[in-house]
């Protein structure tokens, strides 16, 4: 037990320290954060060789995100031609759904057997990613034999994806505050402009803009954009 105990705090130095790197995740590329979360589940997930993280609109479509190895991507192509298998599963049914031997896999027989033939994993976890958008994903761990995952594999893996979740929001946040403050800035601009050409204070400049968004069913910072780069293109 001793022995068991400390592994178990390994991992949760590990995932507290994968946390604390999650606080600038909004500074970094999305694909690098949930490619350290993917890397540090392989790492600490007993019986997980390879995973992913998929992203899916529908239940039609399904692509990869990032992986540890190019055969995700295969096994995510099999899934959306058959429209069924365990990361589809996640995302739109069930939070956790495993599956313990590929080769005897009976909820999804189509998707199984392409899977078993065209790659080599045959134990799979999969996790439901919460976002608050309208993309929904799920993180996959695999392994090359039957029956590799014990059962607190799921409670580790719940912890990964949880994070991984967590570094898209922060991610997805930081790019609205960049786009937040792109449009307030381009919208100051073509504000200036108006309140120069028209001699207008920037109450009436800002009403001016406002008024012709409305009218020509165009919003706000586009319009302020096109005014601007009209006098002043892009070089």
């Amino acid at each position: 037990m001793p022995d068991d105990e400390q592994t178990i705090t390994d991992i949760h130095i590990a995932i507290a320290d994968l946390a604390r790197g999650l606080h600038g995740s909004d500074q970094q590329a999305l694909d690098e954060v949930l490619g350290g979360v993917v890397a540090a589940a392989v790492e600490n997930v007993a019986g997980a060789e390879h995973a992913g993280i998929t992203v899916t609109t529908n239940r039609d479509s399904l692509s990869t995100q990032v992986s540890t190895d190019p055969l995700v991507d295969t096994h995510n192509k099999i899934q959306v031609t058959h429209q069924q298998g365990p990361c589809l599963q996640a995302a739109w049914e069930e939070p956790v759904v495993r599956v313990n031997d590929l080769t005897t896999e009976t909820r999804w027989p189509k998707y199984a057997d392409d899977a078993v033939a065209m790659t080599p994993f045959r134990s799979i976890l999969s996790f439901r990613l919460y976002t608050h958008s309208e993309t929904l994903g799920s993180m996959t761990l695999y392994s090359l034999t039957p029956n590799s995952f014990p059962e607190d594999a799921e409670e580790i893996g719940l912890l990964y994806a949880a994070h991984a979740a967590v570094a898209w929001a922060a991610t997805e946040r930081g790019a609205q505050f960049r786009s937040a403050l792109a449009s307030r800035d381009i919208i100051g601009q073509a504000k200036g402009m108006i309140m120069e050409r028209f001699d207008i204070n920037a109450v009436q400049a800002f009403n001016l803009l406002r008024k012709l968004s409305q009218d020509s069913n165009i919003p706000l910072a586009k319009l302020a954009q096109d005014l601007v780069h009209k006098d002043h293109p892009p070089e």
